[in-house]
């Protein structure tokens, strides 16, 4: 009896330890995007120099769309573990409905992200008409 009480303490501790080094080391967390700051440093990491003037972030916060400048747009979203990021150009389809955008980077990879950009939907999906092919 004793040595069966022991075990199961010894499996509760485990579990806790196991449960603060996984708090401590911030694994498993809710990764979203949650300021236009953070939209930034993401782009900057995934294409170094782009420097977003206009940025929409979805709702959730599991993607964004950047404009800079020069009018290139980058789409950010979560790709695994990590940020992804693709220069959308002409070639890339959109699709809006209501307030929310689809845009397609034609890459079977990347895959396709749908963003609830609310009334800002509109706008966006204008300005990816015109980009340049």
């Amino acid at each position: 009896m004793t040595a069966e009480l022991l075990k199961l303490a010894g499996s509760i501790a485990a579990i806790l330890f196991i449960a603060w080094l996984a708090r401590y080391w911030q694994l498993g967390g809710d990764v979203r995007i949650r300021s236009e700051e953070q939209a930034r440093e993401i782009a900057n990491d995934t294409l170094p120099g782009f420097d977003p003037v206009k940025i929409a972030i979805d709702k959730a916060g599991i993607a964004a769309l950047l404009r800079d400048a020069g009018g290139r747009h980058l789409l950010i979203r979560q790709h695994g573990v990590q940020w992804a990021g693709r220069l959308l150009d002409g070639h890339n389809e959109s699709r809006l409905d209501q307030g929310m955008l689809t845009i397609g980077t034609g890459e079977r990879i990347f895959g396709s992200v749908t963003l609830n950009l609310g009334m800002q939907a509109s706008h966006w999906a204008a300005g990816l008409r015109h980009l340049k092919t």
